[in-house]
């Protein structure tokens, strides 16, 4: 059941840039094409329209569907919505680091950990180990874990091919159709990055979770499965590793936003030389912000 709901919502969410996309009026397909084009079971489908419904984004009477205003940014579901019990642990885990000044070389108590994140001590082992192979965090012992940091060379390759990755797929947005889904993507992102620069102050910590769905977004054009299993160990080095250094937290984060919304404004122009500059300056701020955090 609770796969199924993490499906759902995941294909809630992709549903939106599709309406996005549309026209006020417009009808929407039919619930087998709808399944189809989301890559879900007709349940599911039928699942989405009455969520669509309920919250008066569609009408719906009969066969036919109505797209009564375009869907926000707070009308989907959030990543700890989709999370899987794993990226539960996952997403706890690193928010305890982010949060708190936990440094490397740090030991960490798995037995008080498993208390405050609410799982089990197998759990949380569990894992530890499959976060281990990032060479982040290091066994010590049966039960004991450190936390570690990485050399500023691995940083180096790391930024490197990120670079190489992420501007081969921005290049593409350059050629893409005007009623590629992504574009309405786009459009919520840019929104959701202006309400958070609104409220900075309060709200600084929030950008982690925000820059890497701007970054899957982008590389997510490729359709790359290596590109996007990549794109994990950037989000986890990149805002887990270099946030132990907490100096000029919020402004590392509004400029980073700031960045973004330049880059955004790019990626719209269809102009590559225009999209690489905009992501080449991005991609090295981002590079220097975390040979910074591990003093390189």
């Amino acid at each position: 059941m609770a796969r199924t709901n993490t499906r759902f919502k995941a294909a809630y969410n992709a549903m939106m840039p599709r309406l996005q996309a549309m026209r006020i009026g417009d009808d929407l397909p039919s619930e087998t094409a709808i399944a189809e084009s989301l890559g879900v079971s007709r349940t599911i489908s039928r699942s989405i329209l009455t969520e669509l419904a309920q919250h008066e984004i569609v009408s719906w009477q009969g066969r036919r569907k109505t797209l009564l205003r375009h869907p926000s940014a707070a009308d989907k579901f959030s990543g700890a919505d989709l999370a899987t019990s794993s990226e539960k642990i996952e997403r706890k885990f690193l928010e305890w680091i982010l949060r708190r000044d936990v440094a490397p070389g740090a030991r960490l108590n798995i037995r008080d950990l498993a208390r405050r994140f609410a799982v089990t001590p197998a759990a949380l082992n569990q894992y530890l180990t499959a976060f281990s192979r990032f060479g982040m965090v290091q066994r010590e012992g049966r039960e004991g874990w450190v936390l570690t940091g990485f050399t500023a060379e691995y940083a180096r390759e790391l930024s490197e091919f990120r670079r190489m990755i992420e501007l081969d797929a921005a290049a593409r947005f350059a050629a893409l159709a005007d009623d590629h889904p992504v574009w309405a993507e786009l459009d919520l992102l840019d929104d959701e990055h202006r309400d958070l620069m609104a409220a900075i102050d309060t709200r600084f910590h929030d950008f982690s979770e925000l820059d890497d769905r701007f970054h899957r977004t982008v590389v997510g054009i490729t359709s790359n499965r290596f590109a996007l299993e990549f794109q994990e160990l950037v989000t986890l080095v990149f805002h887990y590793h270099y946030q132990w250094n907490k100096r000029l937290e919020r402004e590392r984060n509004a400029a980073a936003i700031g960045e973004h919304l330049v880059y955004l404004e790019a990626l719209r122009t269809r102009d590559r030389d225009t999209i690489l500059k905009a992501a080449g300056d991005h991609l090295a701020t981002a590079h220097m912000t975390l040979l910074e955090s591990i003093g390189a």
